[in-house]
């Protein structure tokens, strides 16, 4: 199912990039600072989580799933002169990428296809944080309201 798969999502960024500080679901943590659920950088987010879906016959429906996976850094530190910012910027991208390549042809059900990324952007938000954002797309099968 659906919670499944996101736990898997989630456990395969959180092994192959270990230098996250943070793995977790998006609430919505980048746009409103939390007091009680400190952000820390970098960090993977997965939400926006939409299902397009068509009845196949006897309850089974193929769905079409996009997902946002985001990647936050803070850039705080690389921004005063001599810093290096060059290589900075060069490892931000080679970071993106990396979670990128991780998730690119995944799967983690077998009720579901492999994860295609369709749309990626790039952008900075308040407070020196700067964001890599990639939307992946997946087919699933759901039978769980299947005549038996």
């Amino acid at each position: 199912n659906m919670e499944e798969i996101l736990i898997s999502i989630l456990q395969l960024i959180h092994q192959e990039l270990p230098e996250l500080s943070l793995v977790d679901e998006d609430c919505g943590q980048l746009e409103f600072e939390n007091d009680h659920y400190p952000l820390t950088f970098p960090c993977a987010l997965i939400g926006k989580m939409e299902t397009e879906w068509e009845e196949i016959g006897l309850g089974m429906q193929k769905g079409v799933v996009t997902l946002t996976v985001r990647l936050a850094i803070d850039c705080y530190d690389d921004t005063h002169i001599g810093s290096g910012t060059t290589e900075k910027v060069a490892g931000r991208l080679q970071l993106a990428n990396r979670l990128y390549t991780v998730l690119q042809c995944s799967r983690h059900s077998s009720s579901m296809g492999a994860m295609v990324r369709i749309k990626s952007r790039f952008y900075a938000l308040p407070d020196m944080i700067k964001v890599y954002e990639y939307v992946f797309q997946f087919e699933y099968n759901d039978e769980s309201a299947c005549v038996r």
